[in-house]
């Protein structure tokens, strides 16, 4: 199976830099890793001690944050190294302080591998949450460096627990520990052999409640909200716009505000979007010189603000449930807010408990989501309980950061 891996491997690396011609976000797939070498070779020097954190994208990276600055707070005397296998985790994140280099991680070929590690050469390998390649790993393993996996999260449907998967069941032996977010992760690994698993649960909660923790005020928001219940809907796509602006436009009243994260911020869909609110509407992109107040609705056409407009909100609604799967429903949850979502969350775990709790609310059409912000708008007693059942929830499941990183205290970094 390895040489029918390989072999893919190749031809997909091939493949890619024909379809980067015509598809942008290829395009930077493949140039983005053309000088990854040369870059490891100007940040880091063969003595260096390095701790490499490797994330498939901008989800991952979020989850791996809270030990990546626990780990730059607690081990001055080393470097971080952090690599993307996406473009959308590394285009956002590439300028990232806390970090002394943040790159590509190379197509796994066993040429890359080799040379990769002995550019780097780290004292632990971190992942996070899944991506398992195994040339890499075998490298790893070969070199005896340390490796765990955090956050991470198994599912039985996964080769890992097949019969025909045996040969990617075998690069699960190069960690040296699995953390993982819940006890169905740990039986699975248990069941095929792995009992150097940890229960830690996922580092998401700690980076959401630090959120809490930071300056989020925003003079604009608090200029456009002025004391009116208020709407964020954040991540959202095609589909659930066309929900929102149903409700907004036979729905709304002047004491409701709505803000509007899109998830795709392109101009084009941008104003398509303002042009079909029928309330007085607002960009952030020309909120100079504007009254804020005298508007219904703003939409954030712009990235990196959404975090901070949940601290704003009095209801919350997450996007992607009418697509492949719901947003981030965490970060309204920790400010204390109740939130609305579309129907495809089953993959989500932290999803399913809110909505048994009773925090979350699921729509599947207009009419549902009609109801739902016509109750929560009018209900602040309601508004009020749902919030703190969210809240509680996260503060319930905060820890993981303080268990995976006392672990590389005692265990890895001996003081």
């Amino acid at each position: 199976m390895y040489f029918f891996y390989n072999i893919t491997v190749y031809i997909v690396s091939f493949s890619l830099k024909i379809v980067a011609l015509f598809n942008k976000k290829i395009d930077l797939f493949v140039k983005g890793r053309k000088d990854v070498f040369k870059a490891l070779e100007h940040h880091f020097k063969t003595n260096d001690a390095i701790i490499w954190f490797h994330c498939a994208s901008l989800g991952e990276f979020e989850q791996g944050r809270p030990i990546i600055e626990k780990c730059k707070e607690e081990f001055k005397d080393h470097k971080i190294l952090i690599t993307f296998f996406s473009p959308s985790g590394y285009e956002i994140q590439k300028d990232y302080p806390n970090a002394d280099l943040v790159t590509y991680l190379p197509l796994d070929t066993k040429k890359n591998a080799k040379r990769f590690l002995q550019k780097v050469n780290p004292t632990i390998a971190i992942f996070v949450k899944y991506e398992f390649w195994p040339n890499l790993l075998e490298q790893l393993k070969s070199k005896k460096i340390k490796t765990i996996l955090v956050s991470g999260i198994f599912r039985k449907e996964q080769s890992f627990f097949k019969s025909y998967g045996n040969w990617m069941k075998k690069s699960l032996q190069t960690f040296d520990h699995f953390f993982v977010q819940d006890h169905n992760s740990k039986e699975l690994l248990k069941q095929i052999g792995f009992v150097n698993v940890t229960l830690s649960g996922d580092t998401r909660f700690d980076r959401v409640f630090d959120i809490t923790k930071q300056e989020n005020t925003l003079e604009f928001a608090e200029n456009f909200v002025s004391g009116k219940i208020t709407l964020v809907a954040g991540s959202t796509w095609p589909k659930d716009e066309e929900l929102l602006v149903d409700y907004i436009n036979n729905k709304m009243n002047s004491e409701q505000k709505v803000i509007i994260a899109p998830h795709n911020i392109n101009r084009k869909d941008i104003l398509k979007l303002k042009v079909s609110i029928s309330k007085e509407t607002v960009l952030y992109s020309e909120i100079n010189g504007k009254e804020l107040q005298k508007y219904q609705v703003l939409i954030i056409d712009t990235i990196g603000l959404l975090s901070k407009m949940y601290d704003y909100a009095d209801i919350a609604y997450v996007g992607g449930g009418f697509g492949t799967g719901i947003h981030n429903i965490l970060e309204p949850a920790t400010f204390e807010v109740p939130i609305i979502i579309g129907p495809n969350y089953q993959k989500f775990k932290e999803a399913k408990e809110l909505i048994d709790l009773e925090a979350c609310i699921v729509i599947t059409n207009k009419p549902k989501l009609s109801n739902a912000l016509t109750s929560l708008f009018s209900n602040s007693t309601k508004r009020k309980n749902k919030g703190k059942i969210a809240r509680n929830y996260i503060l319930d499941h905060i820890g993981a950061t303080e268990i995976i990183v006392d672990f590389l205290s005692k265990n890895i970094y001996k003081k």
